[in-house]
Parts: structure tokens; C-alpha cells; sequence
């Protein structure tokens, strides 16, 4: 199957397996967290090697995978916002939604913590920052991290726009670039763990906030509806989530590890 990608799509983290003389291939429209982990570099060779079946990734924020996914340019959607998810099945663009794994968000931060947030709940936290100024760094991009960012600010009874261009920038860009503004700046970040474990730039930051019940980060999996995009390679598209589902796929997801952590936790079903 030959695809033509789109400018965006081509600037984001594309991945492709090396291996030769496949001929079977899917595409996944992906948010950038599996990617930047390297989650996908270890995952999708274990897969190529079982199923002969090559997988390229495009890797962008949530809200524009689903979009591309709209768009008939993916066979498999992987992102991590589940009700935009359930949303694009029930819309008739995705047959069916899966569990697939989790981890959760943090909020990271300077050492010397200019909001004074260190240990408190997500709530607490973000109404100090608001109060006292200290600056927030938002991705802005609709993605699912800026995605569960609105709704932890909607939850703590705040609106960040009232601080738009003062202590609430917008980066409009993706996760790593989002974190390389807020240190340059000196500002929180909401970022998914796995980025921040991977992310080696650092510098004198750490995680302020984190466990909070409502900072957990679900991903989900969906095989693009055949029926509204006919060019879906449904059959290796299933394929592949059928793995990722799998005790197989279950397991290699567990066994992914950096700097002996584990950086994403299965959870399908059965």
C-alpha cells in the first residue's frame, strides 16, 4: 500500500521499520509520547518479526492523529484522549475501542518552585500557580496532554485564558519542545511520564506534583472504520492491534523499560 503523507504529517516523528522486502504495510496515526519514549522502537520489531507486516507511524499530537484518522490517512489510530476516542467511533471513523495501556501525567517544575507546589494535589497546585503568577507552559495544541491540561484547570475551577500572554503561555508545539520553552522560561509543565523520563535536557527541574488520581494517562487503539475510509488495510490493521492486545504484545509493553523504569503499564482486556 502506498501512502502519500501530508507536510504535517510528514513533520511529525515518522518511523519505519528498516527491514527489507516487506510488502504488507499499515499505517498508525499516533500521539508523541510512544514515540519519543521509544516504545515504538522496541514494540515494532518484535511485531515485524512475527507477522511480516511493516509498521510506519506518524507521530503527532492527539487531536491531529484523530483528525488524520478522520481524513482516511492511517489504518490504526493509538492516542491517548478517550473521549475524543469514543467520540471518533461513534462518529462511524473507528470500528471499536481498546484499552490498551497506561501511565499518568506530572507536573514538572524549577528547583527552586517559585509557586511553592511542591507535594500538592494537581487542584491545589494549579490554583497556586494562578495566584501567584508563577508561570504555566501550555503544548496549546490539542493535544491529549493539552487536552487533560484544560480539563485539571476546568476541574480547579480556573481559567487559564484570564492569564493568557502573562503567566500562561501557549507553546503550540509538541511535547519536548513544549518542556525546552517552560525550563528556558522558568515555568511549570504538565507533561506525560514517559516523555519526562526519556526527555534529557533537564537542567534543574523535577517532578512537583504527581499521583494525583486525576493525573492518570490512559491510551487507547482503534482500527480505522474500513467503511468510511475504503482504502484502510483493515486486515493487518487488525493484526497488528490483535498483537498489541495479546498476552505477546501485553508483555513487551511491560517489558519496556528506560533507565530501569517502566514507563508504560498494559491494562487490555482479557
Amino acid at each position: 500500500m502506498i501512502r502519500k503523507l501530508s507536510l504535517a504529517a510528514a513533520l511529525g516523528a515518522s518511523l519505519a521499520l528498516p527491514a527489507a522486502a516487506q510488502e504488507d504495510s499499515i499505517l498508525v496515526q499516533s500521539t508523541t509520547s510512544t514515540a519519543n519514549s521509544g516504545l515504538y522502537d522496541y514494540l515494532l520489531p518484535l511485531f515485524s518479526e512475527t507477522s511480516g507486516i511493516r509498521v510506519d507511524v506518524v507521530a503527532v499530537g492527539t487531536g491531529q492523529a484523530i483528525g488524520n484518522a478522520e481524513n482516511c490517512d492511517g489504518d490504526v489510530l493509538l492516542v491517548h484522549a478517550k473521549p475524543s476516542e469514543e467520540a471518533f467511533v461513534d462518529a462511524g471513523y473507528g470500528v471499536e475501542r481498546f484499552d490498551l495501556m497506561y501511565n499518568d501525567f506530572v507536573l514538572v517544575g524549577p528547583e527552586n518552585d517559585p509557586a511553592g507546589i511542591d507535594g500538592m494535589g494537581v487542584s491545589d497546585a494549579l490554583a497556586q500557580i494562578a495566584e501567584s503568577g508563577a508561570t504555566f507552559v501550555s503544548r496549546g495544541d490539542d493535544s491529549g496532554t493539552h487536552k487533560k491540561e484544560l480539563a485539571l484547570w476546568e476541574a480547579a475551577g480556573i481559567d487559564p485564558q484570564s492569564g493568557s500572554g502573562e503567566w500562561y503561555r501557549e507553546s503550540g508545539s509538541g511535547m519536548g519542545a513544549t518542556l525546552n520553552t517552560g525550563i528556558g522560561m522558568g515555568g511549570y509543565v504538565l507533561t506525560d511520564r514517559a516523555t519526562w523520563i526519556a526527555y534529557g535536557n533537564k537542567g534543574d527541574y523535577g517532578i512537583a506534583v504527581e499521583g494525583d488520581q486525576s493525573l492518570f494517562n490512559q491510551y487507547g487503539v482503534i482500527l480505522v472504520d474500513p467503511e468510511h475510509c475504503p482504502s484502510v488495510n483493515a486486515e493487518d490493521g487488525q493484526a497488528f492491534i490483535d498483537w498489541l492486545l495479546s498476552e505477546e504484545g501485553q508483555s513487551a509493553i511491560a517489558g519496556f523499560e528506560l533507565d530501569g523504569q517502566q514507563l508504560f503499564f498494559p491494562n487490555a482486556e482479557g
